[in-house]
């Protein structure tokens, strides 16, 4: 269980053994200390202040005869107030005396001196009778020493005996105190000596097995330390090929973005070319438009003629070479038709054919204008040919109608056209639009490649540093463990 304990659980553990001992240590010492404070005060306090008024009952006593005799000498009444005063002082000082003293032989010595001071005081009471009654200082001496001075004798033996008493008193209660200061010194150094010993014990047993805990968590650390290493290797390694795959991946980005953004001009150059191409279709539209108004004015024209043949069919026979001329007309102009509906239908290079197509109508139209002058001109010739001209003008007009049914026909192609041209056209903004939007993506995914990239670097920094750290783990550990030995050793 010991084995189980941390770092901080033991040295807590020892803390409070070092605790324990010093608040006893403490506790003892100043119990001690108490003790000898008490005795001390007792003899400061009492034993001394006993002695120190049994000198002043001394010395009141000696003032007390001191004044008498000085009365007897000159009689001086002022004498006396100072022999009855220096008797107060020394009542007062037996008072107190009798109130600190607790020894029953101090206290029976006290009390033969009370009553000896009694009697001297009495027997100079009476003496000072006398010297105040006239009596001569013959009689005054004998009466003194007969009276007073046996009384004096005894009351200083009593005093002497006290005070011996009380310096007796005193001498003891210094031994005693000197007894209970040299018993606690002893008491506190053998407490002193034991503390050190278990302390000795203690820092013995803590440095022991911390010492084996310490070791063996430096092992670990140094096999955790070997493991860090090696796998901030492995993550160096991996992040220095993941940065050659990230710059890889950003050259790729970088040709992707350069191609997104060519297609988006290309796209944007297709659009174009559809509008123009858009706007040709609907001017192809337009000149069909024209070249029908002017068959359909063709048509009204022929009409116009056959009705004219048909007022001069009674009057010419010379029309039938000019309606053999319309004919061929009529003949060239369906032929013209149709060459401009199969160019038309294939309308390849928006339109160029169908304009020469265009041209040659035009041609024809001048063509067909002369001749009209030249039927103008010869009227009076055809009126012999009109019943043929009329049968000619006829077939002419049929095929000026089926030539104005295919030119419908290209006008619904040209229709189709403009209409594939414009769905090519919402085609190429959509695709230009959509490039465009890839080209964003594109370049927001290079922007993230380089975050990554820059991640990737700061890893394998990183990873670097961890190594060198778990390097300097490892021989930070060996050094603790040599000391944690060395220690051990010592």
């Amino acid at each position: 269980m010991n084995q189980h304990r941390t770092f901080s659980q033991k040295l807590a553990a020892g803390f409070a053994v070092m605790v324990i001992l010093t608040v006893t240590i403490g506790a003892v010492a100043v119990g001690t200390l108490r003790s000898v404070v008490a005795s001390k005060d007792q003899v400061i306090n009492v034993d001394t202040q006993l002695l120190i008024d049994a000198e002043r009952l001394r010395l009141a006593a000696e003032q007390k005869v001191t004044a008498f005799r000085t009365f007897l000498l000159n009689g001086d009444e002022r004498e006396l107030d100072r022999m009855r005063k220096a008797r107060a002082d020394f009542v007062a000082a037996a008072d107190r005396i009798g109130l600190a003293v607790t020894n029953d032989e101090a206290r029976r010595v006290l009390d033969a001196l009370r009553r000896s001071e009694s009697e001297h005081q009495q027997a100079l009471e009476r003496v000072v009778a006398l010297r105040q009654g006239g009596a001569s200082i013959d009689a005054v001496v004998r009466a003194f020493d007969a009276q007073a001075a046996p009384k004096r004798d005894e009351m200083d033996r009593d005093i002497a005996q006290f005070t011996t008493l009380e310096e007796g008193a005193l001498q003891a209660a210094r031994a005693a105190s000197a007894d209970r200061v040299s018993t606690a010194v002893t008491l506190v150094i053998v407490m002193g000596l034991l503390a050190i010993l278990v302390a000795a014990a203690v820092a013995a047993l803590l440095t022991r097995t911390l010492g084996r805990q310490i070791g063996t968590a430096v092992g670990r650390i140094q096999t955790s330390s070997a493991e860090l290493e090696a796998a901030a290797s492995q993550q160096a390694t991996g992040a220095k090929e993941e940065a050659t795959a990230m710059s890889e991946i950003t050259t790729t980005i970088n040709e992707l973005l350069a191609t997104s953004r060519q297609i988006s001009d290309s796209a944007r150059r297709v659009a174009q070319i559809a509008a123009d191409t858009a706007g040709a279709a609907n001017s192809g539209d337009s000149t069909i438009e024209q070249a029908q108004a002017s068959i359909a004015a063709i048509r009204r024209q022929v009409d116009l003629i056959v009705g004219h043949m048909l007022e001069l069919g009674k009057n010419s026979q010379q029309v039938g070479a000019v309606l053999d001329i319309v004919s061929e007309l009529a003949e060239q102009t369906n032929i013209l038709a149709i060459n401009a509906t199969i160019e038309a239908s294939g309308a390849g290079e928006s339109g160029r054919r169908f304009a020469v197509v265009a041209d040659e109508i035009r041609k024809l139209a001048d063509r067909v204008a002369g001749s009209a002058k030249e039927i103008r001109a010869l009227i009076d010739d055809v009126r012999g040919a009109v019943n043929t001209t009329v049968m000619a003008t006829e077939t002419g007009s049929k095929a000026v109608d089926a030539g104005s049914r295919q030119f419908a026909a290209v006008a619904d192609a040209f229709q189709q056209i403009a209409g594939l041209v414009a769905t090519t056209t919402d085609a190429a903004r959509e695709i230009e639009l959509s490039t465009k939007q890839q080209a964003t993506a594109v370049e927001q995914v290079n922007v993230a490649v380089a975050d990554v990239a820059e991640a990737t670097r700061a890893t394998e920094a990183s990873s670097a540093q961890t190594s060198q750290t778990a390097s300097q783990l490892a021989g930070l550990s060996t050094d603790l463990l040599r000391l944690v030995h060395a220690k051990a050793g010592g």
